[in-house]
């Protein structure tokens, strides 16, 4: 995951005395570094368009990142703009609040309020997306919470910016809903690189002689599984798996930083390598090395997006099923039974997401169909467990047909529930849920997998949405504000005051 080096530019109209951003300035470093928020302060004020190239170069050196433009009085609005522009990288735009009304006089009166719209106006005049934070005009304190804030932001915004997608075999039959239009891939930044089922086959051959290496992560394995594993014969393949992965993945990386994988894993999987990858899959996004199942490109970008959030593994599971009313339920976080619903996959989730891992099992569905329902012996290799319980945000980015993006953040609860049923599951709580999957699940074609994170994020996700461009958004709405598409005369709200 990429390390944000926060960059942080003061700007001066020209003519207002340059004494007060100064003073402002290191008023938020010195906050900053009380909420323990590293920050490289820039010895440049821009004053003027000639000033840029100076910052530019200053901060270039210091090796920042992203960048927050302060604006300690109103700001010369020009090349403020061009500042955001020529840095390349993601920008947040703020202002000092003023501190006194005594005196409010020339040199102590900022104008960051007005001199911020005129800063807006310019930069959409360049075509150039700043940040802006919900209040952007604060004192110091303020000012060091919106870095804060706008750092997980800008986190997310540079891994997607410096991504590469490493897919192996095409999605698998009727899985139409895992198709990946590669336009929108670009449109964000995202590098792809498709390989077939053969390429992965000739890779992990390649690999069988590292006997070393493989044996480490083999004994790696083993005790991850502890008295979990219940295939102790099979870690060896698994482990030369996983390791001719890590060589592509090194190898393949060309002019990105960062990489994930989006794979085929079944049905030919199994049968071609003795075992299915799931335990795999689940232990390279423990490292913040996200490998999506059944080939799910735009799924593997929500479960790396999820991660750089949270900063945390996150898991990629199927929208399920509903919640058996058998099922005892302790609580429900205030969400009615009818929008429970529970996540599952089968067992590609990080055990260090899980709050009971059973250790490594196999897939019965798969074992039916191959192996006659007899006992396992090359469709095994999955996890089982209850996902731990706590807060979780639902996330999906997405190509759509004609090459558009679109996504959703849905926030809610993992309940301490224990589904009897095989893989990796959880029962999620979020409010209203079935509307929203009637009317934006359903209705806006999103597929059956979803990225979780297990924290609330949401605000994080949404605002690096909308730096990288995405518009259409969607997330869960309570009661009385209906979707588009949903008639407000068959809602509950209706038929009460019908009745009334």
């Amino acid at each position: 995951m990429p390390e944000v080096k926060m960059g942080l530019v003061a700007v001066s109209r020209g003519r207002l005395p340059i004494e007060l951003p100064q003073r402002r300035l290191r008023e938020v470093v010195a906050a900053c570094r009380r909420m323990h928020i590293d920050v490289l302060p820039c010895d440049v004020i821009i004053k003027q368009e000639t000033d840029v190239e100076q910052a530019v170069a200053e901060m270039t050196k210091k090796g920042a990142n992203a960048f927050t433009i302060y604006l300690g009085n109103f700001g010369p609005e020009g090349a403020t703009a061009i500042l955001a522009q020529t840095l390349e990288k993601p920008v947040m735009l703020c202002g000092a609040a003023e501190e006194s009304n005594n005196p409010m006089t020339f040199t102590e009166r900022g104008d960051a309020l007005c001199g911020l719209l005129s800063a807006s106006v310019n930069c959409r005049l360049r075509h150039v997306r700043p940040y802006i934070p919900e209040m952007p005009i604060g004192l110091p304190q303020d000012i060091a919470t919106m870095i804060k804030h706008f750092a997980d932001v800008a986190r997310v915004v540079l891994g997607v910016k410096n991504l590469k997608i490493l897919s192996f075999g095409p999605r698998p039959a009727d899985f139409y809903t895992c198709t990946a239009p590669i336009q929108p891939l670009y449109d964000l930044g995202v590098e792809l690189m498709e390989n077939s089922e053969l390429d992965m086959h000739l890779l992990y051959q390649s690999v069988a002689d590292r006997h070393r290496e493989i044996e480490a992560i083999e004994h790696d394995m083993a005790r991850e599984l502890g008295e979990g594993n219940r295939f102790p014969e099979k870690l060896r393949r698994m482990a030369q798996f996983e390791l001719a992965l890590t060589i592509f993945l090194e190898a393949n990386l060309g002019t990105r930083q960062y990489g994930i994988f989006a794979n085929r894993c079944w049905p030919a999987f199994a049968k071609s390598f003795g075992f299915v990858p799931c335990f795999v899959n689940g232990r390279l996004a423990s490292r913040g090395i996200p490998a999506a199942c059944e080939a799910d490109i735009y799924g593997a970008l929500s479960q790396y997006m999820a991660q750089l959030a949270t900063r945390h593994a996150a898991t990629l599971l199927d929208l399920n099923n509903n919640v058996p009313g058998d099922v005892h339920l302790p609580e429900t976080k205030g969400t009615s039974r009818g929008d429970l619903f529970m996540g599952y996959h089968c067992g590609n989730t990080p055990i260090c997401c899980l709050s009971d891992s059973r250790g490594m099992s196999y897939q019965p569905i798969m074992n039916r169909l191959m192996e006659n329902g007899k006992d396992p012996e090359f469709t095994c290799g999955t996890i089982e467990g209850r996902l731990k319980a706590g807060a979780a945000t639902l996330f999906r980015i997405h190509g759509t047909p004609d090459c558009r993006l679109r996504s959703y953040v849905a926030e809610g609860q993992i309940l301490e529930a224990a589904p009897s049923t095989f893989g990796t599951m959880g029962v999620f709580a979020i409010r209203d849920f079935m509307r929203f999957y009637r009317h934006v699940l359903l209705e806006k074609g999103f597929p059956h997998h979803t990225a979780v994170a297990f924290k609330h994020v949401g605000h994080i996700l949404f605002d690096a949405l909308q730096l990288l461009d995405v518009e259409d958004v969607h997330i869960p709405r309570p009661r009385g504000a209906h979707y588009s598409d949903e008639n407000p005369f068959a809602s509950p709200e209706f038929s009460k005051a019908e009745v009334s």
